[in-house]
């Protein structure tokens, strides 16, 4: 038996849950978490590219590209700068 330390042995392990699996386990109920992976889903499905080779790791799922990316930190959720309007 081969026993795998650091990020390797975290990746197999997430890899073992189906996507349902993961999503549940990564939102767990956050609004913020939600709201970036639909907002990254969205981007992706108005042909923005992903942020790493999907082709080569035979990934066409938008949801599942999304939540690879977010799951090796490639996205964040940046709140929007509203500027404020000088009233008179």
């Amino acid at each position: 038996m081969v026993k795998l330390f650091g990020p390797i042995r975290g990746l197999i392990h997430i890899m073992d849950r189906t996507l349902p699996q993961r999503l549940q386990r990564y939102v767990n109920g956050s609004f913020e978490r939600t709201v970036l992976l639909q907002k990254r889903i969205r981007q992706l499905v108005r042909g923005d590219a992903p942020l790493f080779d999907a082709e080569l790791e035979h990934i066409e799922n938008p949801i599942e590209i999304a939540l690879v990316e977010i799951e090796r930190g490639l996205v964040e959720l940046v709140e929007e700068q509203v500027e404020e309007k000088p009233t008179f």
